[in-house]
């Protein structure tokens, strides 16, 4: 058996569609969110810029809702199955906000083995960020060999700085920047999941 600890990024990599745009689906801001969504998936805004004009448009949104509209988002099942099997040895980092994706952490069983940004809350609603994650801070301090999965531009120095790098576009386009620092890059969940399990 081998010594990895396997980290994966959330949005697109374990969910079948971004998170932040299907919140938005709820007040009717899904194009404007897209947009900054894609522009940052390109590398063309950085992650924070755009998480905290993304977070600004729907915090108006009751964190309740918020996780309610989490929670029927559907699941790269092949690669939750991965992690439920081997659950000691997966980490989850995500630039989402506790807030929102706290109850999809503990239904994954991961409640104490994630790291997110973190925000303060007002009334049942997000009063303002606390932190933005930088996810190769999280790696680097890790204390053992780490297999990294991902695929947004804000995935590339945590892919980067693994020892080994993995670019999942099974739900969309690798972003460019991690193409160009990753070890491996899979196109199919079940492909990417075979490979996986010959690491462990």
């Amino acid at each position: 058996m081998s010594s990895y600890k396997f980290v994966f990024d959330l949005d697109s990599t374990l969910t079948k569609k971004e998170i932040l745009p299907e919140i938005s689906r709820y007040i009717g801001a899904h194009e404007s969110i897209s947009r900054i969504t894609e522009e940052t998936m390109l590398g063309n805004l950085s992650f924070e810029e755009s998480f905290s004009k993304r977070v600004d448009i729907l915090k108006t949104i009751p964190i309740n809702k918020v996780r309610e509209i989490i929670k029927n988002i559907e699941l790269n099942e092949e690669l939750v199955k991965f992690i439920l099997d081997n659950i000691d040895r997966c980490i989850i980092i995500t630039g989402n906000l506790d807030v929102w994706i706290s109850e999809l952490m503990y239904s994954l069983k991961m409640k104490d083995k994630y790291y997110s940004s973190t925000a303060s809350i007002d009334g049942g609603h997000v009063e303002s960020i606390i932190k933005i994650i930088k996810k190769e801070d999280i790696v680097k301090n890790l204390k053992t060999p780490i297999i990294a999965v991902g695929d947004g531009s804000n995935d590339a120095k945590m892919i980067e700085y693994a020892d080994i790098g993995i670019g999942f576009g099974g739900v969309r386009p690798i972003a460019p920047s991690v193409l160009q620092v990753c070890d491996y890059a899979f196109y199919e969940e079940e492909k990417l999941c075979q490979f996986l399990k010959r690491l462990l």
